[in-house]
């Protein structure tokens, strides 16, 4: 595959280059790996019925596969979780959520190093990964996700633009801790970098909870 691709128009009709390493975000194969990616994808805004039909196929595969999840979110607020128990009888496969939206409550709940925390900034994949091991740890369960990111419409920094997402997923494999980060940056407004974020985390749960 080339390094460099030619992506579906926008809907202004500009279009995007992008470098990748990987499937589009929008579609995600069912391997497990350690790698991540950086794309801007023009992906569709996820409609609520969507992320609920989702967050039961996780549901299903968690409980067949009898893993317990916890979430830890920032730009997300606590959506990934609301979704998780829109669906009745989630007690059976999601422990808790932690909403770590502020610096001090990722160290305090979570356990992120402050040093982390300065050297590579909130939006970062040494961030998202403290986030995920610190839910894993904190709440006990078997499987984890953490989304930081920047939904704005400000916040924005350089190299860091608004629609940045980093995502970690960890799963317990004996005595140690798997994860799998990416990095998106989601075109649109700050709910649709928001609700994109939440697909995201949830389609990579399905892959983890494989």
């Amino acid at each position: 595959m080339a390094a460099h691709s030619s992506l579906p128009p926008l809907p202004d009709g500009e279009r995007v280059g992008v470098r990748f390493r990987s499937l589009s975000p929008c579609e995600w194969g069912e391997g497990w790996g350690e790698g991540f990616l950086t794309i801007l994808y023009p992906c569709p805004m996820p409609s609520h019925a969507e992320l609920k039909r989702l967050a039961a196929r996780v549901g299903r595969r968690l409980l067949a596969s009898r893993l317990h999840l916890a979430t830890a979110e920032s730009c997300t607020g606590g959506w990934i979780a609301k979704a998780i128990t829109d669906i009745a009888g989630s007690s059976q496969w999601f422990d808790g959520g932690y909403v770590t939206y502020g610096n001090e409550t990722k160290v305090r709940t979570l356990g992120v190093n402050r040093h982390t925390l300065a050297r590579f900034g909130a939006v970062s994949e040494a961030v998202a990964k403290e986030m995920a091991r610190g839910a894993i740890r904190v709440s006990g369960a078997d499987l984890a996700v953490s989304v930081t990111g920047i939904a704005g419409p400000d916040g924005g920094l350089p190299g860091k633009p608004v629609g940045t997402v980093w995502f970690c997923w960890a799963r317990r494999h004996r005595k140690a801790v798997r994860l799998e980060t990416r990095k998106v940056r989601f075109p649109g407004d700050r709910t649709r970098v928001r609700s994109k974020s939440v697909a995201m985390a949830l389609k990579g749960l399905l892959r983890a909870a494989s």
